[in-house]
């Protein structure tokens, strides 16, 4: 069975980022668009996820993963090359409410990243379910080409109108007018 796509609020869930490498540091960039409420846990720190980690003011651990380091926290990313590793931890979460993505583990997921194009408050996920992320990638770049960097300025206007127009059938006539407009202007 494959992954059910969602997008989740993330205000208030604690997230454990086990690994501090590249693949650590790839995940830590994703991670801070919709949260700053990370703990990292690694042994070695690779230059980019100790910036990220010095400039966002996140908590780092440098040593080894311990078995109950887990607790308390919603979301567990382990970044690591180290399969038994991530089976431990995965299986470690069973029973509880933590979710855990192990790269390049899909056996060890309860969810997975997509591929991601964001501009403003425009989020677009692609994800083959862990079967080809080099195709995810690739079908993001095109479509991140194709989405007009405005998109942002107009989601923006967007929100303003939401808040000083009555809810109502006029006002979705319009907002779908609004959007119709961008949509002849910017994507032909």
């Amino acid at each position: 069975m494959g992954y059910f796509p969602f997008y989740m609020k993330m205000d208030g869930l604690k997230v454990l980022v086990v690994g501090g490498g590249a693949i650590g540091a790839e995940k830590l960039e994703k991670l801070l668009c919709f949260t700053e409420e990370i703990t990292v846990i690694a042994p070695n720190v690779s230059s980019e996820s100790a910036q990220m980690i010095a400039a966002y003011g996140l908590v780092l651990h440098q040593r080894a993963y311990e078995k109950t380091d887990i607790a308390g926290f919603d979301i567990v990313i382990v970044a690591t090359d180290d399969v038994a590793l991530h089976q431990a931890i995965f299986e470690e979460s069973r029973g509880s409410r933590t979710l855990v993505n192990s790269v390049d583990n899909t056996a060890y997921c309860d969810f997975i990243f997509p591929s991601l194009v964001q501009k403003g408050e425009l989020s677009v996920a692609f994800s083959t379910g862990g079967i080809s992320p080099a195709f995810s990638k690739q079908i993001r770049a095109y479509f991140e080409k194709k989405i007009p960097d405005s998109v942002g300025d107009f989601l923006q206007q967007m929100k303003a109108l939401r808040h000083q127009i009555p809810k109502g059938k006029e006002r979705m006539r319009y907002f779908e007018t609004l959007v119709e407009a961008y949509f002849k202007k910017n994507f032909n």
